[in-house]
């Protein structure tokens, strides 16, 4: 095993040195910087691609009304929109765009191609689409103007606009490639595939080339309206195995490295032409068990679940990953998260977890399939973290057998709700506690993929889930979203077990480099020494 995987390392190098020289020999003149990352691609169609991959690259090519600062979403910040106001009842957005803006194309950026892309998003119905669901109506009363109302009061609507899947695409231009708006665009948009190999945005880059699996390709946009970036071209380069990706940052091969894990920091530390960046991740891996019993089968029970929650084993991942136990899909960093920081994650407790089980009518324990993606994000081999939850789940008599899957295919089957029993990982989509919702009833996560339905939902979590949505007061918020992890603790079809430190590599002779918790990397920030 170990002689297949050091082959299957050096055939990868081999064929990114492959790539690396044939766009060297046509790119001498220009500043090349070269990305490793383990791709996640499902599409780069800003109505469709919902993937980590995805947010780097829409962060390049498109952009949004408003913004993060570059380093935190400590505040939202003017992007094409120079201001805007709020209506006193909390539900009409006005946002004055910068006259300055243009498409790649030279065209200006007015309201008419806002209130295209958002309500294309809307209705073309992909996976970032519910982001849009808030809005009831869209309006451009002029060229510079754009009103949206939202159909209930959102305390988190600034932020989640800071969302890629909110990018603003060239109308005119994504209609002639056949892109549509309409209430039909989910069977009528064909513009799909073209803006996979194109882009319409006004950001700092352009699409070149998205050779899937392969590499990603961006050009500096000529017509770029604010400071061009360093590098005319930037290469990502998929590189699924960081032991791979180690390799090529230390030969020179490419100048960041995306996903170094902890194991590896060590051996760089010492090496004077690599800088390391460790930082808290977002990112919370989680079990995720089916409550339709006939896909779940006996991970269906609450009693199951919650005795799957009690058997893991949290201090054995934070020893492989760093990083902090979640307690609960909240990720930590957001208001009013549950952690092992103070106390509030579930612990380990082995017996509590064989007594439930027994109630459960399942004595003995029980046998099931652990269905997940064969894949590395961000550093952490969820191979590894499958044979740890496989280990850890022997000690209460559960068999588990692993599943692993080539990663879209994986996706689609947790996406489509069809896994019984599954593991995987989550990045907010709001940098807000109301991201939680996404896990409880009515929910995407919990209503799709965890078939946890509001039908079989109490009337007091309803209630409860309700006030969640509507609160604005800080100290109401968190005592909220405190009753709502209480409650999942308990009861959810979900185990969260790790988030873990993120840790990025670059040569020494990278600057500018910044991990971000919405679009995880700006390679409009990058530059080189020298």
């Amino acid at each position: 095993m170990k002689q297949a995987r050091q082959w299957f390392t050096g055939l990868l190098l081999l064929i990114l040195a492959l790539l690396l020289s044939a766009i060297g020999a046509t790119a001498q003149d220009e500043q090349v910087v070269v990305i490793g990352h383990a791709e996640s691609t499902d599409s780069l169609d800003p109505a469709r691609g919902y993937t980590g991959t995805t947010a780097i690259v829409h962060r390049a090519i498109y952009e949004t009304l408003v913004t993060f600062p570059d380093a935190d979403a400590s505040a939202i910040e003017p992007r094409l929109a120079t201001s805007w106001t709020i209506s006193e009842d909390g539900l009409v957005y006005t946002f004055t765009l910068n006259p300055a803006a243009v498409f790649s194309d030279g065209s200006p950026v007015e309201a008419s191609d806002v209130v295209f892309s958002f309500n294309r998003l809307k209705n073309v119905q992909g996976n970032p689409s519910f982001l849009a669901d808030p809005i009831a109506s869209i309006e451009a009363p002029d060229a510079g103007t754009v009103v949206i109302t939202l159909s209930a009061i959102r305390p988190s609507f600034l932020a989640e606009l800071t969302n890629n899947a909110f990018s603003v695409s060239n109308a005119e231009v994504v209609q002639a490639n056949g892109g549509t708006d309409a209430a039909d665009a989910a069977t009528a948009d064909a513009a799909g595939a073209w803006l996979d190999a194109n882009s319409a945005g006004s950001g700092p880059y352009i699409l070149e080339e998205w050779d899937k699996t392969v590499r990603t390709v961006l050009v500096r946009n000529p017509n770029y309206y604010g400071e061009a970036p360093f590098f005319d071209r930037v290469i990502i380069a998929n590189i699924p195995e960081s032991a791979a990706q180690k390799i090529a940052l230390e030969s020179g091969e490419i100048d960041v490295a995306l996903e170094i894990t902890a194991d590896q920091v060590g051996d760089m530390e010492s090496n004077a032409d690599i800088s390391l960046f460790k930082s808290p991740g977002l990112a919370v891996h989680f079990i995720i068990m089916n409550q339709d019993e006939s896909i779940g089968g006996p991970v269906s029970n609450p009693l199951v679940q919650r005795a799957i929650r009690l058997a893991l084993d949290y201090s054995g991942y934070l020893d492989l990953w760093g990083g902090v136990t979640p307690g609960s899909n909240l990720a930590v960093g957001l208001l009013g998260a549950y952690s092992s920081l103070d106390g509030t994650a579930v612990t380990r407790d082995l017996d509590a977890a064989r007594a439930l089980l027994a109630e459960a009518g399942y004595p003995d324990g029980f046998e099931i399939t652990l269905e997940y993606p064969d894949f590395t994000w961000q550093g952490v081999n969820m191979n590894t973290n499958a044979q740890k939850i496989q280990a850890d789940l022997a000690e209460v008599g559960i068999t588990v057998t692993l599943q692993p899957g080539e990663l879209q295919v994986a996706l689609e089957r947790y996406r489509a709700g069809e896994a019984g029993f599954g593991y995987w990982f989550w990045g907010p989509d709001i940098l807000d506690p109301l991201d939680l919702l996404a896990f409880l009833p009515g929910g995407k996560v919990a209503t799709e993929r965890a078939k946890w339905l509001t039908e079989n939902a109490s009337a007091d979590l309803l209630d409860l889930i309700n006030q969640a949505s509507l609160a604005t007061e800080a100290t109401a918020r968190v005592e909220i979203f405190g009753q709502l992890q209480r409650y999942m603790q308990e009861n959810a079809p979900f185990a969260p077990f790790v988030q873990p430190d993120l840790t990025v590599a670059t040569r020494a002779s990278v600057a500018g480099y910044v991990w971000h918790p919405q679009w995880a990397l700006d390679v409009a920030l990058l530059s080189r020494a020298g």
